[in-house]
Formats: C-alpha cells, structure tokens, sequence
C-alpha cells in the first residue's frame, strides 16, 4: 500500500499535550509516592469530562485492572475523594472457561478486553500495576516477549481510541535516566508512546514531581507538575471513618524530571552547585528590581558561571516562581521570597481545570450487579467471559460524606 493512500489524522488528546487517545502510555515511579493516586484523579477527571483534552465536557466510563489495591479500602476511597462518577468506573472481572474467577491476563484477554471497551465506550483502560496484567509465562526482562504481550495492546488502543494507561514501578539499578529506571526490559518504554515518571521534590519530601521523559507524539519540553498527596475523610462507617490520599496540584516547575532525577542522585559537588545558584539568583534578580526574563536569566547565569541545570533546580529553594503569558509565549521569573506552591499566579499552571475539582454529593455505595457481560470472541484459551462490574463494595449502614478538602 502506498503511502499516498493513507490519509492523516490529527493527534487526539485524553489529556490534553501529555498523553493521547489510542495509545499505550506509562505513569512510573518508586512504590509509596502517590502514583497510583495521580492514576485514580485522571480516572475520576474522564469519569466526569473534566479532563482537559478530546473528553473534556464529556464524561466517559474508565475500565480498571488492579491486584495491589483493596477495591473496598484503597480503590473506592481513592476515587470518592477525587470526585469521580462511580458509576462510570468499571472493575474488569475475567472468569474462566471452567466457572472460576481468575484476573485478566495480556496477551490471552485481549479480544475480551477489547468487547468491554466497545460495549462500555470507554475513554481510559487503567492496568494496576501493568506488569502484574501480563501473562506469567513471559519474561518481563527481555525485549521480544514484552512486546509481544505490549503490542496487542496498542493496537487495541488505536482501534478503540482509548487510552491504556499503565502503571509501572522502577528497578533498583539507581539510574538517573527516568526511563532506564523502569522496572523490566526496555521495551515497556520503547513501546509506549508516552511516559510520564513521578518522583519526590529532591528540594522538598513533601512535594511530588510529574515529569513527561517520553511524548513521541507530542512537546518534548512540557513542564513538571507539581502536586501534593494530602490526607482526606471520605465516608463514616459502622466500622469506624475511612481516610485517603488526594490530590492537589500546586502548579509546575522549570526543573526536567531528567534533571530532578540527577539532583536527587547527585554528590555533593551537585548539592553545593545547587545552593550556590540559588543564592546567585535571589542577588540577580533583587539587582533588577524582582524579576527578570527567563532568556535574560540564562544569559547572566552563565557569565556568572552557573550551569542552567543548576539555576532550575535551584529556582523553588530560592522563593522564585516562573510565570507565562503572551504570544509567542513568553516566560519571566519572579522572586517572591516564599516557595512558589504558595504563591501560584493564574498563568503559572497551564492544568486550571485540574486544580478547581467540584466534588459531587456522594450516595451511598451499594453493591451492584454487573453492568454487562460482554461474551469473550475469537480463540481466549481459558477465557470464558469479561465481566464488568460498577463497583462491588458495601460500606455497611453507615453514610458517606464529602470529602473534606477540595483538590
């Protein structure tokens, strides 16, 4: 076939620059940060069309494979404090050809994963964690057995437009690069078209950093978000309170994950590059009145002799913030003496939508029963249909509240 033949197509967003409809994309990061969490507040955002993106004022249903997580004392409460519609969050169950329930298997389950897409309409398939979806047979270490179980997927993604979002842990090797970091064979990065990475502040424990070392099909020169996973009350039970992790994003940094990943593994040499930086900024930019164009500051830092990497991680350490605005976009760094979480001006996060979530009332969860049963198609050894199920959970007699803090 020609390639005159073909006609192009213009790139639809779920979220909006970052990841792409019909795509295979991987959210990755140490165990314990939150990423699962930032996983379950894009869920929520489809579930109600407030994802800036292709979806955004049209809520779509979000199919989830998890193993990890307690759907009743992880999941659930996770997506209740984001505000998500519950009933547009679908649980997938596998059952086999012999009655018993079993967990989904790539790539054995994909022409049953693909009917569920189909019949549900879903804008997102969430797989928690995406190693743990992939048969057990494969080596998840070399190259031509993970694409083998990755590529299927994909192509499912393209013929559904759905995005496929996977969660992936990193390995022990303490690698700087985000996407050597990743846990298993390179392939899982080479495959997906997009890979956002999520790590901890090396400036701050308590903020998270939201990098995007890969997007093949969009901006290589996105900014890092930053956010916040703070605690809130979601529901009162007969058994006691229940509490979570939530989402609250705080705005964007100047500073790659790339280069955040090489300061929080940096000796010392890198540590006092750092600080020394940070203090030639605060001297700079009180010498031209508290701010200065972003050309200008990369101009003087180096006559000064500071590295540009050195001058972005040291910006949020010295109280300066990096504000856009204009076209062709412009970018200015304001020294307010305070860290920039807490002084965001309105045209520092390009995430708005994001960071002004309504959260709805909330009824009581109840359990339901299944939606649909999709019949499995085509050769599913082992497979005998893919149920999806609204959310399975009871919490007793007690009643739900709203959470208490908006993200």
């Amino acid at each position: 076939m020609p390639a005159s033949t073909i006609t192009v197509r213009p790139v639809r967003w779920a979220w909006d620059g970052r990841v792409a409809c019909g795509t295979l994309a991987l959210l990755g990061g140490r165990e314990g940060i939150g990423k699962t969490t930032v996983a379950y507040t894009l869920a929520a955002d489809m579930t109600r069309g407030r994802l800036p993106g292709a979806f955004a004022g049209q809520p779509r249903p979000v199919i989830v494979a998890a193993t990890e997580d307690s759907w009743e004392f992880t999941i659930v409460p996770r997506l209740m404090a984001a505000g998500a519609d519950l009933d547009r969050v679908l649980r997938v169950d596998v059952t086999s050809a012999e009655g018993v329930p079993t967990g989904l298997s790539l790539p054995r389950d994909v022409v049953g994963l693909e009917a569920a897409i189909v019949g549900s309409g879903a804008g997102m398939v969430l797989l928690d964690p995406l190693m743990s979806r992939l048969d057990a047979q494969l080596d998840t270490h070399k190259d031509a057995e993970v694409r083998l179980a990755l590529e299927p997927i994909t192509a499912i993604a393209h013929r559904t437009d759905t995005l496929v979002l996977g969660i992936i842990h990193v390995n022990k090797s303490g690698s700087a690069d985000p996407l050597t970091a990743l846990m298993g064979s390179r392939a899982f990065a080479a495959v997906a078209r997009s890979v956002l990475f999520m790590m901890v502040d090396p400036d701050d424990d308590a903020v998270r950093l939201l990098g995007q070392p890969k997007n093949n099909l969009g901006r290589s020169d996105l900014p890092t978000l930053t956010l916040t996973i703070e605690s809130a009350h979601v529901a009162n039970t007969a058994e006691g309170a229940v509490f979570t992790g939530k989402v609250r994003w705080t705005g964007d940094s100047a500073v790659s994950i790339r280069d955040a990943m090489s300061a929080a593994s940096g000796d010392d040499d890198t540590r006092t590059a750092t600080s020394e930086a940070a203090d030639w900024l605060q001297d700079y930019l009180r010498s031209v009145g508290g701010s200065a164009d972003y050309q200008d500051i990369r101009r003087e830092s180096a006559r000064a002799g500071h590295s540009l990497s050195a001058v972005k991680r040291g910006r949020k350490n010295a109280g300066v913030v990096a504000i856009s605005s204009g076209f062709p976009r412009r970018t200015r760094w304001e020294f307010v003496g305070v860290s920039p979480s807490s002084a965001l001006t309105a045209g520092e996060s390009e995430l708005t939508e994001l960071t002004e979530v309504t959260v709805p009332t909330v009824s009581p969860v109840r359990s339901v029963s299944p939606v649909r049963s999709v019949p499995a198609r085509g050769d599913l050894t082992g497979v005998g249909e893919v149920d999806l199920v609204a959310d399975a959970l009871r919490i007793f007699d007690g009643d739900l509240v709203e959470p208490e803090a908006v993200a």
